[in-house]
């Protein structure tokens, strides 16, 4: 089997590694800037795992990319991409899964989370941070990836899910309600619990886009909202990537998360302050 990984940031490096040590696949990593051609694991050893441009189809492409720049980096590794070929998006936020599905057709699509954690030290050096689950979905019940959707499963150790959208909300839900204000306020995920004020903006952003999700139809589970503060409990010295990105002077993801809350929200009258004025400071901060 022949994978693509398009996006070369610490978790395209760590699912990398540990593709390249499963026999007979064969891992390329797809990104424009230089690197060498392993990844180590902090731990656990190094692989060689090649890097550069699409060298031609690839059977499976996990995308990885920032979202914002999903359409972009496809366009610039089309070669990878064959009749053969299905595609899985583990990017945060709403939209990516949309955009693969007009480039490559919805029948391609695979969507997933993952609460896999890894922080790049260095280039191609990868420290490992949580062991979370991962989870895919086809992003259409019949096709192409809905007929190979068990076997990129077991590949990943993921589970198997059955409705794509409610995949997406619910890790949305949780990342509308951390990743801003931890960017905003520069803390730690379990820094927002040690402040009540920061708790209760957390927890309103996120009942803001619970509400949006059940507008459009989505059915989550009733302790979505609680949840949020369960995983910042769980991920308390986790620095959010959107803090990350701002500390290092990178555009961030906030029009995926807390941008697609509110343009949703509008969309089905429903109220999002919170989610807009997250999203309105961070875009000052990018700035």
């Amino acid at each position: 089997m022949r994978i693509g990984i398009l996006g070369a940031g610490a978790l395209g490096c760590r699912l990398g590694f540990e593709l390249a040590g499963i026999p007979g696949v064969e891992v390329r990593l797809l990104a424009r800037s230089p690197g060498p051609d392993w990844v180590e694991v902090e731990g656990h050893g190094r692989r060689a795992v090649e890097r550069g441009g699409a060298d031609g189809p690839v059977d499976l492409l996990l995308v990885l990319v920032k979202a914002g720049d999903t359409r972009e980096a496809l366009a610039w590794a089309g070669g990878a991409v064959g009749q053969s070929t299905v595609l899985l998006t583990l990017q945060n936020g709403l939209g990516n899964a949309e955009t693969l599905a007009e480039m490559a057709g919805p029948e391609r699509v695979l969507v997933g989370t993952t609460a896999m954690g890894a922080t790049l030290t260095g280039p191609g050096i990868v420290r490992p941070g949580g062991e979370g689950p991962t989870r895919i979905a086809p992003w259409v019940p019949e096709g192409m990836a809905a007929e190979r959707a068990a076997a990129v499963a077991a590949l990943l150790q993921a589970g198997l899910a059955d409705d794509p959208a409610r995949l997406l909300w619910s890790k949305l839900v949780i990342n509308a309600g951390i990743n801003a204000l931890t960017a905003v306020l520069r803390v730690t995920n379990g820094g927002l619990l040690e402040r009540p004020s920061a708790r209760r903006l957390m927890e309103q952003a996120a009942r803001e886009a619970y509400h949006v999700a059940l507008a459009e139809g989505v059915i989550l589970m009733d302790d979505s909202v609680e949840q949020v503060a369960r995983v910042a409990a769980a991920t308390a010295q986790n620095r959010s990537s959107m803090l990350q990105d701002l500390e290092r002077g990178r555009r961030t993801e906030v029009e995926a998360i807390n941008g697609e809350v509110v343009r949703r929200g509008r969309d089905y009258g429903v109220g999002t302050p919170v989610n807009q004025s997250l999203l309105e400071l961070v875009r000052a901060m990018e700035r």
